[in-house]
């Protein structure tokens, strides 16, 4: 007993309620924040399809490649045109079309060839750099597809009706916001600016691209 007639606590058991409490106020406060950017045009209209990360060295240590990602051919089309995945992500490229394609890509962040096949490869195709990745189709020249490969788990795309993207559950800290889209000019960076976000609450920001392709 305590002089207070408390019965004391075991040490190893004080210990383990001590450091429960210390783990859970550190949690507690660690907190996580909101990010919305809003993505236009030259024209100040909102920008569909553009892709916002961000990037630190923190957000670098939490990144997991994705489960079950692919990239499939329908109607002779890539599905979906752009495929977003973490570094590190395996990608099958089922063709579910009644003609067989011809899948490649000569950009510096994967090279790789799927000659000419039906239904699906059995290997995916590991996309362990990250950039963007264009992919083409040798017996349909029509047939175009991004794949960007992001060193981040906070990524996003824009919808058509607000060109507003916004993410979840960002840890408190600075980041390089990058913005990118399909029709920027081959080989053209994605657009940076800083961006610090808070433990609470909402970081805003706003980007204009100008100079896209049609």
């Amino acid at each position: 007993m305590s002089q207070s007639g408390m019965p004391r606590l075991p040490v190893r058991a004080g210990r383990r309620t001590w450091c429960a409490a210390l783990l859970a106020t550190l949690a507690a406060g660690a907190g996580a924040g909101t990010v919305q950017v809003d993505v236009s045009d030259a024209a100040g209209k909102p920008l569909a399809d553009a892709v916002v990360f961000l990037d630190s060295a923190e957000a670098r240590k939490q990144v997991k490649p994705l489960s079950g990602a692919e990239m499939a051919q329908e109607k002779r089309q890539f599905v979906p045109g752009l495929l977003v995945v973490p570094v590190g992500t395996e990608v099958l490229f089922p063709n579910r079309d009644s003609v067989r394609h011809h899948v490649y890509s000569f950009s510096p962040a994967k090279k790789f060839e799927l000659k000419l096949y039906s239904g699906t490869p059995s290997n995916p195709v590991l996309f362990d750099k990250t950039g963007v990745v264009t992919l083409g189709c040798n017996i349909h020249d029509q047939m175009v597809g991004w794949v960007l490969v992001v060193d981040t788990p906070y990524y996003a795309r824009t919808p058509a009706a607000t060109g507003k993207a916004q993410l979840d559950n960002v840890p408190p800290g600075t980041y390089t916001l990058r913005t990118w889209h399909t029709r920027l000019p081959v080989g053209a960076p994605a657009l940076e600016q800083t961006l610090a976000v808070p433990a609470t609450g909402m970081a805003t920001a706003s980007v204009r691209m100008t100079g896209l392709q049609p």
